[in-house]
């Protein structure tokens, strides 16, 4: 088992890839302290793992509230003895779900996103170290491809999660001396559907990709597979990040489950473009051909 004896805080832990990546980790041996501010979820969530033979203590709590992480980290150190991975991934859209214009953003939608995906992660690593200097551990942080690439009605998502990976890379370097590494996975497909639905919505347990009709004709990923990307697909590189596997990165960056999206142009070719495109191919790249 890749987490053998390992003790994990999970932030986010009721639903989508917190909830994902508990099942994960205690199905590889870890035992987990997830914490989420909707309780029923969280308690559900816990039982789940339970149900299949792990070990799982739900907490109640926001990531905003600085005194909430602490009682998460408190609680995996006096039940179990130590904490040796924070994956702080807990994150949520505005409340309007980023359809309020640029210009009329008010002070409660930034105050409500910033409280979770960048406040809460910044408690997270600060317990999470203050728990685990003297033995090392590993901090996984969730961000997102909208710190790299501008989506739709992401304008204040995409701050945080910028901020995130700031974080993450300027932490790297403070926190090494101690033997605590952080890192970060960037997601774009293969997120949980619940994202986009109220916070106290039932979870659905499935990635937006397996929703939708697949294969999709308008699927932009260059890597073409049978199947959609799905959460445990990004749980998967959370594990990776979080194990000994992983045992001399730090400050890095992963984009799993995007199929390609994140090394490509934006411009769209027909499959054909190359037949009689030698003009197009100029004004393109500034090139002529011969």
């Amino acid at each position: 088992m890749r987490l053998e004896g390992k003790v994990a805080v999970i932030t986010g832990g009721g639903s989508g890839l917190g909830r994902e990546t508990g099942l994960l980790f205690t199905e590889e041996g870890a035992r987990v302290v997830l914490i989420d501010r909707v309780a029923k979820r969280v308690h559900e969530a816990a039982d789940l793992i339970r149900s299949r033979g792990g070990e799982a203590i739900p907490v109640v709590g926001d990531v905003g509230v600085e005194d909430d992480i602490r009682r998460a980290v408190d609680t995996a150190v006096s039940e179990y003895g130590k904490l040796d991975i924070m994956f702080a991934n807990a994150g949520s859209q505005t409340p309007s779900f980023g359809h309020i214009p640029i210009q009329d953003i008010t002070e409660e939608e930034w105050q409500d996103i910033c409280s979770t995906n960048l406040t809460g992660v910044i408690w997270s690593v600060k317990h999470a170290v203050r728990a685990m200097i003297g033995s090392g551990g590993s901090i996984v942080v969730t961000g997102s491809v909208a710190a790299f690439r501008a989506f739709p009605t992401t304008v204040l998502y995409g701050a945080t999660k910028g901020g995130v990976n700031g974080l993450v890379i300027s932490a790297s370097r403070e926190i090494g001396k101690y033997g605590i590494r952080i890192n970060c996975l960037n997601p774009s497909g293969g997120m949980s559907v619940n994202f986009l639905m109220p916070r106290d919505a039932d979870v659905v347990g499935k990635s937006y990709d397996e929703v939708r009709d697949w294969p999709d004709p308008h699927n932009p990923m260059p890597l073409k597979l049978p199947t959609p990307p799905t959460i445990r697909d990004n749980a998967y590189a959370v594990l990776f990040l979080a194990s000994d596997e992983s045992r001399y990165m730090t400050g890095g960056s992963l984009t799993p489950a995007d199929g390609g999206i994140l090394n490509n142009i934006a411009t769209t070719f027909n499959e054909d473009w190359e037949a009689g495109a030698t003009s197009g191919l100029s004004l393109i790249t500034g090139f002529g051909t011969k």
